[in-house]
């Protein structure tokens, strides 16, 4: 059985498969209610070809892959809303207030969060994030007009509000900007190739799939001699300043998931595993003295294999198999 991390991270890249294409098939109960789960249509990719703007409704609870202006109109009181935000790996995400009608007296609130929270675990986790967790809430009734535009830190991004009054709502415009060192990423698809790329910076930069995969790392370059370490009995990179770990988990945040493997020298060739749990983190942790880069390519695991280990544990499973 799914665990109800995967469901709720399910739920939210469903948005991103269905507007992309990549569901051949989604079952909704009424399509004139459910349009984000429906594929794009005709109309919606000509606007979008030809420049103009998209504009739609929010939802309570929703999922934003695409830029456009965004309204939320309270129908009745909604106490628990959120909207998750989410880009290319290579792409930071501006939110621009447009219009916000809120009681923040009476008890209403918007906040733009800077990253993901799912049950209370964030991404990134506070390890790998150059904010402190506190800096990363931008609540509108705190700042009102001083900061009316906030732009994240890495490809996803989030935003909670509560509203008592019905009529009451706000209008949002969504950007994407160009990252030219992306670090920390949520992968939209179970499968892709990406190179990470840290530049003399001393910082912690993690890629997290939300899926059991098969990971190749297929060059990594750190400075250092050839070496790779699986993290049983041994102590695998402690107290080397630069290397890569996969981690595996049940949850969103990188801190909280299980160390699998190190490596914690540089390399050229091929160093596969397949990890099936919930979701699967590579890590660079960078001390700054070097040019670290890692380039890996991933794909979700074959349904019967995950079936099969799963007789087994979970537990078991989530450990990697090279």
């Amino acid at each position: 059985m799914p665990s109800a991390f995967q469901f709720q991270c399910h739920f939210v890249l469903i948005f991103l498969a269905a507007s992309k294409g990549e569901t051949r098939y989604i079952e909704v109960r009424d399509a004139s209610e459910d349009e984000p789960f429906l594929l794009l249509s005709e109309d919606l990719k000509r606007e979008l070809s030809e420049g103009q703007i998209y504009r739609r409704s929010l939802r309570c609870i929703d999922m934003l892959s695409i830029e456009g202006q965004f309204t939320f109109t309270a129908e009745q009181p909604q106490l628990h809303c959120a909207t998750f935000f989410i880009g290319e790996p290579e792409e930071l995400i501006t939110i621009d207030y447009d219009f916000v009608n809120i009681d923040c007296q009476g008890g209403d609130f918007l906040k733009v969060f800077d990253g993901w929270i799912l049950k209370g675990e964030k991404f990134p986790s506070s390890l790998d994030h150059p904010l402190p967790t506190s800096q990363r809430y931008v609540d509108f009734c705190e700042s009102g007009n001083i900061q009316r535009s906030i732009r994240s830190s890495q490809n996803v991004a989030m935003i909670f509000f509560r509203i008592h009054q019905p009529g009451n709502g706000f209008t949002v415009t969504v950007k994407k900007n160009t990252n030219l060192f992306p670090c920390n990423v949520i992968s939209q698809t179970p499968s892709g190739r990406f190179t990470m790329v840290i530049p003399h910076q001393h910082r912690n930069c993690s890629f997290s799939i939300i899926y059991p995969v098969v990971i190749k790392i297929s060059d990594l370059i750190l400075g250092h001699l050839n070496g790779f370490f699986l993290k049983k009995p041994t102590a695998g990179c402690a107290g080397v300043g630069d290397f890569v770990e996969l981690l595996g988990g049940t949850g969103l945040d990188p801190s909280k998931m299980f160390p699998l493997a190190d490596l914690c020298h540089s390399f050229h060739g091929s160093a596969q595993m397949k990890i099936g749990c919930d979701n699967t983190v590579l890590r660079m942790v960078s001390s700054g003295k070097h040019i670290n880069r890692v380039t890996f390519e991933y794909h979700q695991l074959d349904l019967k294999e995950t079936e099969n280990r799963k007789e087994n544990s979970i537990e078991e499973f989530c450990f990697p198999s090279i």
